[in-house]
């Protein structure tokens, strides 16, 4: 019974948006096509006149000044401003007024751009006439006359027929114009015709489905801005006999699981922004970035230019990777580069005490790591493992997969932590206590805790360590189903 009521009301509902989209889209559609339609009309009347104008405006004065040239001095036009030869501007012309005759839908454009053409066949062999003479005979006088009775003649008649043919398409433009009008003033009445039968066909058949639902729908709203305001007591009713009887039923199970989660949540939600925030502070340390700009300013001063480049190069990716445009996730690769662009900036500081080798396979590049994962067990390593040994120390930094995990491995050759030191780190970090004091950026503790908000309880750090043989930490992420493309 439920199965079939609510399928009726999925119905009407699909109904309705099919009452309000369909008139629309056919409305929008007509109007669109009329919009186009006389917009390529108007654009097209709009080009032919400006071609014809050029002409009517610049043709007959740069042919009979051409031609007079030409008649002067006996054919020669080269080096003389503002001319060119007559047969390739009778040649443009013709590849102009040819292509308005194409495009004409009137007979009577038709025959004016045909004269326009006829005259220009007729103009191009008197051009010849006079050009062949000029250099066999050179007769000036003969020549002028024929410049005089042939060439500015035709001109003046293409030019007159061009102005024609200005006017035929200036007509067109008032008679597009007043159809545009005309269509205009037709959608409107049509677009409030539809408008209103929209809305009254909106309004009778949503009154039907509305009566049914609004009451059920009154007092759930009612009850939801109790729970809203803190009263998780509340409970709906669920006598209703349809789909809005499982809405409350399960509206009342939400209401009972928030009241017993939202502490739970608000406690968790402010020792999360709190790690996060001592993670940001700490990054953004104060005495790395001096001491990382002093290094620069005593290499640029010793001449070493390509390190000084390194150096900047390292510490711009090393910022770039912390901020992350506030992301809270970022790619393994990105990581990666995270920390050996620190480590890359103090191993200009500590050339003769650290050495470093990344190895983390290319597979898995692409997952999602939390940020800032990595590099505070690098930095553990540097300045509690190696700055405490004498000699060289050297740290690895690898990766596995294991099923449904990544673990990353940060082992050091550096002092090492004796059994009680041991036992104490890894009793702070299980509890989540950091000290104050400490000299470790925001830790080993504060990435553990990190890496548990985040992903739960079975993720995180662990540690071994040898007195005098070095330390190894274990960062055991969730291989996430996103990856990166």
């Amino acid at each position: 019974m439920r199965k079939k009521r609510g399928s009726l009301l999925q119905k009407r509902l699909y109904m309705l948006s099919l009452v309000c989209l369909i008139p629309l889209i056919v409305m929008i559609l007509y109007l669109l096509f009329l919009i186009n339609r006389f917009s390529n009309r108007y654009d097209e009347v709009a080009d032919n006149f400006s071609v014809a104008n050029a002409y009517s405006i610049n043709f007959k004065e740069k042919m009979d000044y051409t031609m007079y040239i030409i008649v002067v001095n006996r054919g020669r036009v080269e080096g003389i401003t503002g001319t060119e030869p007559p047969h390739i501007m009778i040649q443009k012309a013709r590849q102009d007024f040819w292509s308005l005759y194409r495009h004409a839908d009137s007979e009577y454009a038709k025959s004016q751009i045909s004269g326009i053409l006829k005259c220009l066949n007729t103009l191009d062999d008197r051009v010849k006439e006079i050009e062949e003479d000029v250099l066999v005979s050179g007769a000036y006088d003969k020549n002028m006359e024929r410049l005089d009775l042939n060439i500015r003649v035709l001109t003046e008649l293409i030019q007159e027929r061009i102005q024609e043919y200005i006017h035929f398409e200036t007509s067109q433009l008032d008679g597009l114009r007043e159809g545009i009008r005309t269509d205009v003033r037709t959608a409107l009445r049509t677009s409030v015709f539809v408008f209103t039968a929209i809305l009254f066909g909106v309004v009778m058949f949503s009154r039907k489905i509305m009566i049914s639902i609004t009451e059920p729908v009154r007092r759930l709203s009612a009850v939801t801005k109790l729970a809203g305001s803190g009263d998780f007591d509340v409970r709906a009713q669920e006598d209703s006999g349809d789909e809005l009887a499982v809405l409350n039923a399960n509206f009342n199970q939400m209401v009972e699981k928030i009241g017993q989660l939202v502490e739970h949540i608000r406690l968790e939600q402010i020792t999360l922004r709190q790690t996060e925030l001592k993670v940001l502070q700490a990054q953004i340390n104060p005495h790395f970035l001096y001491n990382t700009l002093d290094s620069i300013i005593w290499l640029a001063e010793a001449g070493k230019n390509e390190q000084v480049v390194q150096m900047v190069s390292a510490l711009s990716d090393f910022f770039r990777t912390t901020l992350s445009k506030g992301q809270d996730y970022i790619t393994l690769h990105e990581e990666e580069t995270h920390i050996r662009s620190y480590l890359q900036i103090q191993k200009f500081r500590y050339r003769d005490i650290l050495e470093y080798e990344i190895n983390i396979p290319r597979g898995i590049w692409k997952y999602p790591i939390l940020k800032l994962t990595l590099q505070p067990l690098v930095e553990n390593a540097l300045y509690h493992g190696i700055k405490n040994k004498r000699g060289v120390g050297h740290i690895h930094v690898t990766a596995s997969e294991e099923e449904d995990k990544i673990l990353f491995y940060v082992q050091d050759d550096g002092i090492g932590m004796k059994p009680d030191e041991l036992s104490h780190v890894r009793t702070r970090i299980s509890r989540g206590q950091t000290e104050r004091g400490g000299s470790s950026g925001f830790g080993l503790v504060n990435v553990n805790q990190r890496l548990k908000l985040n992903y739960g309880e079975e993720y995180g750090l662990k540690i071994d360590s040898v007195y005098g043989e070095g330390t190894e930490v274990i960062a055991v992420i969730p291989k996430c189903r996103k990856i990166f493309n």
